[in-house]
């Protein structure tokens, strides 16, 4: 696990135009214009954001004639779940943990 790397990947979502943009990449591959439609920030705007995914390896972009099409990482995003995952099944320990634990009587 590269700590680095998925700080990265978690910090490239925090922004919400990018979690709109994964939101939209979800549905299938895309353009840029495609993604920029309805957005409220300029097309230029989206690539831009698409480059801060793509360097955080959430996306990836392919040629499509003069065009480039955007996909989500599934592998990234396979990594950033496992996480979560991880995380969920700790708090969930603990809290069968203090649960268990008997109240102490005064």
């Amino acid at each position: 696990m590269d700590a680095n790397r998925d700080a990265e990947r978690w910090g490239a979502l925090a922004d919400g135009t990018r979690w709109a943009i994964v939101a939209r990449l979800a549905d299938g591959p895309r353009a840029v214009g495609e993604l920029a439609a309805g957005l409220p920030v300029s097309r230029s705007a989206v690539s831009q954001h698409l480059k801060i995914l793509k360097d955080a390896g959430l996306v990836d972009d392919v040629a499509a004639g003069t065009r480039r099409i955007y996909r989500l990482n599934p592998a990234a995003l396979a990594a950033l779940r496992d996480q979560l995952d991880t995380y969920w099944q700790r708090a969930l320990t603990a809290y069968a943990e203090a649960v268990e634990v008997p109240a102490e009587e005064d």
